[in-house]
């Protein structure tokens, strides 16, 4: 799991059967630590909170865990938004 940011939308016009109902989110990991730098690739994350670009979301990458959180054994997705999150406070750093 890591904490991301939401940085854009992505559509398609066909995609797995799975996917049908599917939102489809760009996200970007962030280092919470370097005052919410945006870090590493670019990731598609499919949305199972209801996040939107701007919002900071906890990511799952691991498919069989996504799987669970989508309630769909059968969708072919790894990185799944698990959360919204409203603030990271970390001990000593505000």
């Amino acid at each position: 799991m890591f904490v991301a940011k939401v940085i854009g939308n992505v559509w398609a016009t066909r995609k797995h059967p799975g996917l049908k109902n599917a939102t489809m989110l760009l996200v970007k990991a962030v280092d919470p630590l370097n005052g919410n730098k945006l870090v590493g690739e670019a990731q598609l994350a499919i949305d199972g909170q209801g996040a939107g670009v701007g919002d900071t979301v906890l990511i799952v990458d691991e498919g069989g865990s996504a799987r669970k959180i989508l309630k769909n054994s059968k969708a072919p997705v790894r990185t799944v938004i698990a959360g919204i999150v409203d603030k990271v406070h970390i001990t000593g750093k505000e």
